[in-house]
């Protein structure tokens, strides 16, 4: 699948633009019943050990996680793509799908950034805006993640809803052309968060996408996730692709070709190697890469 021509205007214009229908129960399918399958493996071990007293194993994708959770917060912990190294995981971040819409924006050389997250939004019933973190990031740009080698590299951003993300269930919300600004200086405090001063005050759409779409957005674009008013875990994964032979913005760990017109023999098509490549990265001393 490509992009249309009014597609790829609007994400230069806007630094980002919402692509519906990329991605069929094929494609999704596998991530997310091995998704299941590891929160299975981790809520019996905790069950053997009595952290949770109740599996809820006849609840589908979309609660037992919450359910999981309310009992275990340590559930959560630890449970993204470069931890869990899945084997469908790997396979899904050179889908085919994904890498000709990239083409699209970065050119025939891709490689896949290994700044990738796997995020699970726990239903909030509390009063306003639920507190910075993981789950519910404040108002960034992705730039301010990466090392400063990386400010001329081409990097995009694939965000994928696993469910429907809606208004109700915690989607983003995204500044349209605030990235033609560039860099803005972002602080620590509250979670990476652009600084109040310097945050643009053009009003932000509500970037709603069902699931199978995708939101892309250029490294500059300021967006926040909301909060999840839902009855259900807003499940999404968080890519990056940059273009081979840039910088990736956190050399300490492993990006990988994953297209190549030039080059086929170096897309990387091994799960091993990435898990071993991964597990190598991780046991060495924790380094940051963050602008702030």
């Amino acid at each position: 699948m490509a992009l249309t021509l009014e597609q790829i205007i609007d994400f230069q214009t806007n630094g980002y633009v919402i692509v519906e229908d990329v991605l069929t129960e094929d494609d999704l399918g596998p991530v997310i019943r091995e998704i299941e399958r590891l929160i299975d493996e981790r809520a019996r071990a905790y069950h053997a050990d009595g952290r949770i007293t109740e599996l809820h194993e006849d609840e589908p994708f979309e609660r037992r996680f919450a359910l999981l959770h309310a009992q275990c917060p340590d559930m959560n912990r630890g449970f993204d793509i470069m931890q869990l190294l899945g084997r469908e995981m790997f396979a899904f971040l050179t889908n085919q799908r994904l890498l000709d819409i990239a083409e699209c924006l970065l050119g025939r050389e891709l490689s896949c950034n290994p700044i990738q997250h796997l995020r699970s939004k726990m239903p909030w019933k509390g009063e306003g805006e639920q507190s910075a973190g993981m789950e519910n990031v404040p108002w960034h740009q992705d730039a301010a993640v990466t090392s400063p080698d990386s400010e001329a590299s081409e990097m995009i951003t694939f965000w994928l809803p696993l469910v429907d993300a809606t208004k109700e269930t915690g989607c983003m919300e995204i500044i349209p052309g605030a990235f033609k600004g560039g860099y803005l200086k972002h602080q620590a405090e509250g979670g990476t968060t652009i600084v109040k001063e310097l945050l643009p005050s053009d009003p932000p759409i509500t970037a709603e996408c069902r699931k199978g779409g995708i939101v892309i957005m250029n490294k500059y674009t300021p967006h926040r996730g909301t909060s999840n008013r839902s009855d259900i875990v807003r499940w999404s994964l968080d890519l990056r692709y940059h273009k081979t032979g840039a910088a990736s913005g956190r050399d300490f760990h492993p990006s990988f070709v994953a297209r190549s017109a030039s080059r086929p023999e170096s897309v990387l098509g091994d799960y091993e190697v990435w898990r071993t490549l991964w597990k190598e990265a991780l046991a060495k001393p924790a380094q940051k890469a963050h602008r702030v």
